[in-house]
């Protein structure tokens, strides 16, 4: 018995040492993950973002707006799936951050001494002024001394940067007042401006720009700062992880030209307004364009009928009798010649002119080198359509003698307007050109193109039931693949809405 007892002690030991040693081993192994680990390991990279025609919207072929195109190619980059997570207000926007529901928020945010205390800004990916605004026709202040003493209603979006450059503000002038407001966001505040609802409001310069192609009272007082960063923001902690790869993606997509495609899509048309030829517009669209949306719809095909409605607008005026001095006629302005080549008998007839002018403008487009993006190609043939095809080239060349990318529109046309000018036109091929008349045509047709697709969300209901599946109570839409910075198709983007019990809430643009 004395020698029974110290073996089995001995075993109590050594199977109590063993799983000790066993313990110790597994908590070495479980050391914690970093952000990118973990991302790859759930294959989901969520993203907080706000709802407008900017960051992120439903449009008519899904998603898209430009935070939404540059978290899919961050989602490509990591090789996984893409879940937008739209919010209704930009007070949600970073708790919902701090408590980890989403990796990062990419809504058009702008830096401030406040988040960067508290959270980590990516790299600028564009800036913009901060700026009062008032309605066309009503008293402007024209410096903060007038500011302080506006005796109207001046509210702004509670939280948001402007509130912000207000506080600052009020310790050089004591007297500067305003009201602030949470459920709510700038967008809606720059509508109720535009209706006389109210007197002033402050949004940034890019946003007051896209919002007056559909609200062209809106004007600009006075501008309250210069122009601000722009960034993504993540969580501030130890792990660099994730922050680290954005470094390296926005130095990635800045260094190929990538960002500068994006930013030339969605706001490079915005930089001239013409408020007389809006508000014409507008009243056009309400008027005559729901007499002629059905042709255009069954005609567009791969285009977006919307921007063959800009195209014939700029080309007629949805005027199917228009004829011009040099004997262009109809809807698309068609000359005899380029009607003969795709089938048009009778210009004056407006079904034959949209098929046909669709047709020629896909014609021009596949004369368009590959080279150059497939979404960016309409905007080069439409200046080869005015301009002539050889002086379109010339430009192209000129470009790329001048070291710009001749596949880039936001390169290409700074260079049309100089083929007016003899110094350039001289080293060309085909001589002098009003490059700079082609160049407003497009620019015009985008702008229109732009007030179309703001005066649908407007007035849009929710996205189409056949677009949407019911997924655990969230509403899901899947939209197709994209290709990726280097050409690669980006992973599934599974987007996802709030929950069916809060869906029927109108989605909101948040101020930044």
């Amino acid at each position: 018995m004395s020698i029974i007892r110290p073996i089995k002690q001995l075993r109590r030991l050594t199977a109590v040492v063993f799983g000790l040693l066993l313990l110790n081993g597994c908590l070495w192994q479980e050391e914690p993950q970093t952000d990118l680990e973990r991302i790859r390991e759930d294959g989901v990279l969520r993203v907080g973002t706000l709802n407008n025609q900017l960051s992120y919207y439903i449009g008519s072929e899904g998603p898209t707006g430009l935070d939404y195109e540059l978290a899919r190619l961050f989602a490509n980059k990591l090789g996984v799936k893409l879940e937008m997570k739209p919010m209704f207000t930009l007070s949600r926007l970073f708790p919902a951050l701090e408590r980890n529901e989403v990796d990062l928020l990419a809504a058009g945010l702008t830096m401030t001494e406040e988040r960067l205390a508290n959270f980590r800004a990516a790299p600028a990916y564009y800036y913009a002024s901060q700026k009062v605004v008032y309605k066309k026709g009503q008293w402007r202040p024209r410096d903060l001394a007038d500011l302080a003493q506006i005796q109207g209603d001046f509210t702004i979006v509670k939280g948001s940067s402007y509130e912000l450059t207000l506080q600052a503000l009020r310790e050089q002038h004591p007297d500067l007042t305003w009201n602030t407001v949470e459920e709510t966001d700038s967008d809606e505040l720059l509508r109720q401006v535009a209706a006389g609802e109210l007197d002033y409001t402050m949004a940034d310069s890019v946003n007051i720009a896209l919002n007056q192609r559909i609200n062209p009272d809106i004007a600009t007082a006075l501008e309250l700062t210069e122009d601000e960063p722009i960034a993504w923001f993540v969580n501030q902690n130890s792990d660099d992880s994730l922050y680290g790869l954005l470094i390296e993606f926005f130095g990635e997509i800045q260094q190929s030209g990538e960002l500068a495609k994006l930013e030339e899509k969605y706001f490079g048309h915005v930089d001239k307004f013409d408020y007389v030829d809006t508000r014409a517009f507008l009243r056009a669209v309400e008027s005559k364009l729901p007499k002629w949306e059905g042709l255009f719809k069954q005609y567009a095909e791969e285009f977006d009928w919307r921007l063959i409605a800009a195209l014939s607008y700029q080309e007629s005026h949805w005027n199917p009798r228009a004829v011009s001095p040099t004997g262009v006629r109809g809807m698309m302005m068609l000359t005899l010649p380029t009607a003969k080549s795709v089938g048009v008998q009778n210009r004056l007839d407006p079904e034959q002119s949209i098929r046909g002018g669709t047709q020629y403008l896909r014609k021009m487009i596949n004369r368009i080198p590959d080279s150059v993006e497939e979404h960016e190609k309409v905007w080069f043939a439409l200046a080869s359509y005015n301009v002539g095809f050889g002086h379109l080239m010339d430009a192209r060349r000129l470009t790329k003698s001048q070291g710009g990318n001749p596949d880039a529109w936001s390169d290409v046309k700074q260079r049309l307007p100089l083929l007016r000018q003899r110094q350039y036109y001289k080293q060309t091929r085909y001589g002098y050109a009003r490059g700079d008349e082609a160049l407003n045509y497009v620019e015009n047709i985008r702008r229109y193109y732009q007030s179309i697709v703001g005066y649908e969300q407007t007035h849009s209901q929710s996205p189409q039931q056949e677009e949407i599946e019911l997924v655990d109570g969230l509403h899901t839409i899947t939209p197709p693949s994209m290709s990726g910075a280097q050409g690669t198709v980006a992973p599934e983007v599974a987007v996802l809405e709030q929950a069916l019990e809060q869906s029927a809430t109108p989605a909101k643009t948040a101020s930044n």
